[in-house]
């Protein structure tokens, strides 16, 4: 029986907890609306956007014969992890810094730089991140070229074959304005909400003959009007002055 009491009031206050915030659903819904605009306005207005340009590679291990056999195709499988240091390098990424006069260093500008092996392929994706969209594609291009030159020597690879050339980017790739904006949203919802909720369980006034039965578990036998007496006093006095 306890327990089943104990379940009761639980469910009693989540059904309160429910109807508070339903009773200010109107503010709630207001403060995700202004917190959600907020987001739209940093992330469309003081976040510089940045765009993502990818080129493709093939590599070709040296053979006896013209043909490619399935162990050289395996090797080659196993080598793509080698080749993305080898592209992430110091000597490349510096290389490409130096011929574009970069502002940037090392550490910085590999961090705009990913390299992608999809497996069972020999095939590797180098895609460059950078706040300008032909910038972006001409230093994709950039490592690529500086890139293949330095595994051909390093690896002793008979040929880097061009897939795919670095694409312009014609939208930025971040920030995502709609990620933003829901997530903003949804930080005001979730923060207006537990306000409510932290307020309303703080306070322990007692507001209502309810209230009295339920934490003092005392009848209330009468009610006085206290609000109306000062109102109904107020209206005298003006009569009287007039």
């Amino acid at each position: 029986m306890q327990n089943q009491n104990d379940n009761d009031v639980i469910e009693i206050d989540l059904m309160e907890m429910l109807g508070l915030l339903l009773s200010r659903i109107w503010v709630i819904i207001g403060i995700g609306i202004l917190t959600a605009a907020v987001g739209f306005s940093i992330s469309t207005f003081l976040i510089s956007p940045t765009y993502k340009s990818t080129t493709k590679i093939y590599i070709l291990n040296k053979t006896d014969s013209n043909s490619i056999n399935y162990s050289d195709l395996q090797m080659g499988t196993q080598l793509t992890k080698d080749y993305a240091e080898l592209i992430n390098s110091r000597y490349v990424l510096e290389s490409v810094i130096e011929k574009y006069s970069l502002n940037t260093d090392y550490e910085a500008f590999k961090k705009c730089v990913s390299v992608e092996t999809p497996s069972d392929t020999r095939i590797v994706a180098i895609t460059v991140e950078y706040g300008n969209p032909s910038d972006a594609m001409y230093l994709a291009d950039a490592v690529r070229e500086i890139a293949s030159e330095h595994i051909q020597n390093v690896m002793d690879i008979e040929a880097v074959n061009v897939v795919e050339q670095a694409n312009m980017p014609t939208e930025p790739a971040s920030p995502d304005i709609i990620k933003w904006t829901a997530i903003a949203g949804v930080l005001g919802v979730l923060f207006v909400s537990a306000y409510i909720i932290v307020k309303y369980l703080l306070d322990d006034t007692i507001k209502t003959s309810d209230d009295v039965e339920k934490y003092l578990g005392l009848s209330t036998l009468a009610l006085i009007p206290l609000a109306d007496d000062e109102n109904t006093s107020r209206k005298k006095k003006r009569k009287k002055s007039k």
